[in-house]
This record gives structure tokens, sequence and C-alpha cells, in this order.
């Protein structure tokens, strides 16, 4: 870490196909002469010229020879906040670096290769060698404890201290709070997440029996798996933004948050245009398939309502880019809340003309945009409550969990509240 806070970086983008990043722009950050912070990003003239080049961001980022600006989440594009390190890889950066407080530009510059996405970060103007060595699956138990550590804050205050350069061996990926690290299992790249100490029921083994139920309901999700670990369970999440080339090397895919794409703030003062009738309308404007992604995120919205997963914030829906056309992501981050509210649950993000109220007519209030007839929505809604309420408890099961862990999430799935 260096002693003078950073004011620029170049910012690098891994081209499809390509396993190697190139140069796309140049991003400052700077204060307003009102102390405000300030962002501007403009792409280089010989990256412009390469007919190649892809745009970061199809909202705020197009490309262009201008110089964009923006003042939202501190200063930082969307585009570049997605490729930074989330809240527990910030938690990482910052006990690494041996300081708490670290400026947006210190946490992109300091997050290691395993970024969300296809971009990189660095202060000189050519991009690094990609990296070519991941943690292996043999590596769980020691990441296991060194993240255990981390949570407990039981490290030494030198940052020379092999324990703690151990750290930077988690991962530092788009995916909130819960420990984790990226691994290498048989030729493909998994994001390994961990148990916590104050987890009320098995969140492992229940997330991936939502990501399975998820698949039964119709929806594209996430392949994971469960990996026993030193008495614990591991869920292994497999990176959708990254495939194998051919020897060591990988291929990224473009990635952004639909906060990126609602031009939103994560503030909780600034959530007005956190909404999944905005989100649709902007997404089928960037995607190359809008009748299937719209489709495809409705029947999300009702699945989230019928598990109560009320963590379903904007960070936790993404359109990537494989080649050059964008298109919805496979769902992840799923997980049940067993509120309760047995009348009235909110999800995070408005979905109807009655706000965020999670509740059949209310999803159902705006199904044209999602570009569905009436009976073709309502059809999808019957179909997937019934699966839901047939089949959660023996999917649950059937991942792993307890009878406890079942009783313990049952309040979560189809609330009286949903239907009435």
């Amino acid at each position: 870490m260096t002693s003078k806070r950073p004011t620029e970086c170049f910012v690098y983008v891994t081209l499809p196909g390509s396993p190697s990043p190139v140069t796309a722009g140049r991003f400052v950050l700077e204060q307003t002469p009102a102390g405000d912070p300030i962002g501007r990003f403009v792409y280089g003239r010989s990256y412009l010229a390469n007919p190649d080049a892809v745009e970061i961001d199809p909202v705020e980022l197009k490309l262009s020879g201008e110089t964009y600006e923006t003042v939202r989440l501190n200063g930082v594009f969307g585009a570049l906040r997605d490729a930074g390190p989330d809240y527990w890889g910030r938690r990482v950066i910052e006990k690494h670096a041996g300081i708490t407080t670290l400026g947006e530009l210190d946490y992109l510059l300091e997050s290691p290769d395993d970024r969300a996405g296809a971009l990189g970060f660095g202060e000189k103007v050519d991009p690094p060698a990609p990296l070519r060595k991941f943690n292996q699956t043999l590596d769980l138990a020691r990441l296991q404890t060194t993240a255990e550590a981390l949570m407990r804050d039981d490290f030494p205050d030198d940052p020379n201290a092999p324990q703690v350069q151990d750290l930077l061996l988690l991962g530092t990926s788009m995916g909130g709070a819960r420990p984790k690290a990226v691994i290498e299992d048989q030729g493909e790249l998994w994001i390994a997440k961990f148990a916590r100490p104050d987890d009320r029921w098995n969140a492992e083994r229940v997330e991936d029996a939502m990501l399975r139920l998820a698949g039964q309901c119709g929806i594209r999700a996430a392949e994971s798996r469960i990996e026993r670990v030193g008495g614990k369970d591991v869920l292994l999440v497999k990176r959708f933004d990254r495939a194998r080339k051919d020897g060591s090397s990988y291929t990224r895919s473009r990635m952004i948050s639909s906060l990126t794409v609602l031009r939103a703030d994560d503030a909780a003062s600034a959530r007005e245009r956190w909404s999944y009738v905005l989100f649709v309308e902007e997404m089928r404007r960037c995607v190359s398939d809008p009748k299937s992604d719209a489709r495809e995120l409705f029947r999300r919205i009702v699945f989230n309502a019928l598990i109560s997963n009320i963590d379903d914030h904007p960070r936790n829906h993404a359109l990537i880019a494989p080649e050059r056309k964008w298109m919805l992501s496979p769902a992840y981050d799923l997980t049940p809340a067993p509120l309760v509210s047995q009348d009235r649950r909110d999800l995070a993000m408005e979905c109807g003309d009655q706000g965020r109220f999670a509740n059949a007519a209310n999803i159902l209030s705006q199904h044209a945009r999602f570009l569905l007839e009436r009976e073709e929505a309502e059809k999808i809604i019957t179909e997937m409550t019934g699966q839901v309420t047939k089949t959660w408890e023996e999917t649950v099961l059937a991942s792993g969990a307890s009878q406890r862990d079942v009783d313990a999430i049952r309040a979560a799935f189809v609330y009286p509240g949903f239907s009435h």
C-alpha cells in the first residue's frame, strides 16, 4: 500500500475470447470544489481504434471518445464498482493493508485478480499478466481456517505476518458479506462460501437447495454443490463469468449489476430506483434477447416472493456478456428468510403497483413490462406456487440439510399474504 492515496488508475478489460487483458482507458477520482467525490473516465484512443473493442457497460460507459463523469457511488462508475471488492472483500483488503479506512481507488487497486467480470485496475498503463495459479479444493480447510480467523478478528497487527499474507487467498469478488474464496476444481473456477458462526441453520446446504429449487421452477440458476471440509459444509458455486479456454487460462465475461443498469445508489436514502419494473425496462434496451430475459426476470421475482428472499437487492442481479452481446446472468444468492409476518412481506425492490409487496396480485400488476400476457403471467405464478409448495422441503432435505434446518426455515415458503 502506498503512503499517498492514488487519484487515478488505468482500467483494463479482457476482450471476448481472449485470456489476457488490454488497456481500455483511464479513471480519475477527484473532489469537487464543495468536497464531494467526482469520477471521470475516458477510453484510450488506441482502444477505440481496436476493431475488437467492447463497451465496459452499455448504460454509462458506451464506446465513445467523450469524458464521462459521475458523482454516484462516491464518484465510482457502477461498472467499475461492480468489479471491485464486496463487503467481505473490503474486510480482507483492510486487514491485509493494516488500514481500516481506505479510499475507493485503494479498494480497486488492492483487490486481487479474482474480481467479478472482465475488468482490472492498475497504476501502470500496461496491464499485468493474468493470474494463472488458483487455490485448489485441497486448500479449502486452510482457507476456511483463515476466514474464521478474520471473522474473529484474530490476526496479528503486522501486515507482513504469514497469516496476514494468507488473507489475499480469500475471495474479494462480488457476492456479499459471507466469507468465501475462489478455487479451481477440475478445470473450472468456483466461489467457495463458508459457514458463519451466527448462522441459524445450515446456510450452505439451504442455499444449494434454493439454487436447485429455482431450476425446478424454470429459472436459469448458477450451478452449485457441497464439499465437506474439516467436519463443516462449504458451498461451491460455479463462476459464470469465467470459462476455460486452454491449458491454465480462462476467458472472462463482462459483468454489471442491476444497480449499475438502474443508475442507482446503494445508500439507504437513495433507493427510489430500486425497482424490478425499472430494471426490466432498462435491461430490455441492453440485452440481445429482451423477451426471453424479461420473462426470466419475472420468474425470479415470483420465486423471491415465494421463498421470502428479501435480500434480492440490485447487487444480487446482473447482466453478463460472454461475447459482445449482453444477457441476464444466471440467478445467484438465493436465501430464504422465515419472517414472522403472515400478511405482508416486502422484497428489496419494487415489483408492482403496490411497491415492494411480495404478493402475487402486485407482481401480476406489471406483467406487460415483462412482455407477458396476463394469462401467461398468471400461469407462471400458479405453476411456480405449486412447485415450491410441493417440493421445497424435499429439495432442502435432498441437499443434505437436517429436519431441524427445514423446520427453521419453514415459515419462509409461500406465506399466506403471497396469494391473499
